[in-house]
C-alpha cells in the first residue's frame, strides 16, 4: 500500500480559532505531563471543575486540571482540589489553585479587585501577562 505524501507545517497558534487553540493546548499539556509520568485524560463537561485528568504511572496521584491561557483564579474552583495548567510563551506551569492563590493574594490585591467580587458563587482574576515578580513566585510551579 502506498500512503499518499503531504506536506507537513508547524501550525501557528495565532491563527487558531479559540476551539483550535484549546485543543492545540490540550495536546502540549499533555506531552509535558508525559514527561513526568502522567497519561491524560480529556472530559467534554467540565467535570467537577476539570478539563481533563491525570494520572500519574504509580496509580496513587490523579490531577484535576483545568487548562487556562493565562495565570488565572475563578471563584468557582476554590475548594474542588482543581490544578490550573496554562502556556506563557515557551513556559508551563501546573499550579494548585487554593494553594497559590494565597501566595500571590498576599502580594496582590486581586482579592479586592471588581473582577474578584463580581459575585458570591462567580468572579476571579486573571494576569495577562506575568510580571518579573510573578514569574519569581510561579517558579516553582514550572514544568
Amino acid at each position: 500500500m502506498k500512503l499518499k505524501t503531504i506536506e507537513i507545517k508547524k501550525t501557528d497558534y495565532a491563527k487558531l480559532n479559540s476551539r483550535q487553540q484549546e485543543r492545540f493546548n490540550y495536546q502540549k499539556a499533555s506531552a509535558i505531563l508525559a514527561d513526568y509520568g502522567f497519561a491524560t485524560y480529556k472530559l467534554d463537561d467540565d467535570w467537577k471543575g476539570a478539563d481533563f485528568i491525570a494520572q500519574h504511572i504509580n496509580l496513587e496521584i490523579y490531577l484535576k486540571v483545568q487548562l487556562k491561557s493565562r495565570l488565572a483564579f475563578d471563584k468557582k474552583y476554590l475548594g474542588k482540589e482543581i490544578y490550573v495548567m496554562f502556556r506563557d510563551d515557551e513556559r508551563w506551569y501546573l499550579y494548585p489553585l487554593d494553594e497559590l492563590l494565597e501566595i500571590v493574594s498576599k502580594k496582590h490585591n486581586l482579592k479586592n479587585t471588581g473582577s474578584w467580587n463580581r459575585s458570591k458563587d462567580g468572579g476571579g482574576y486573571n494576569f495577562p501577562s506575568l510580571s518579573k515578580e510573578i514569574r519569581r513566585s510561579m517558579a516553582e510551579y514550572e514544568i
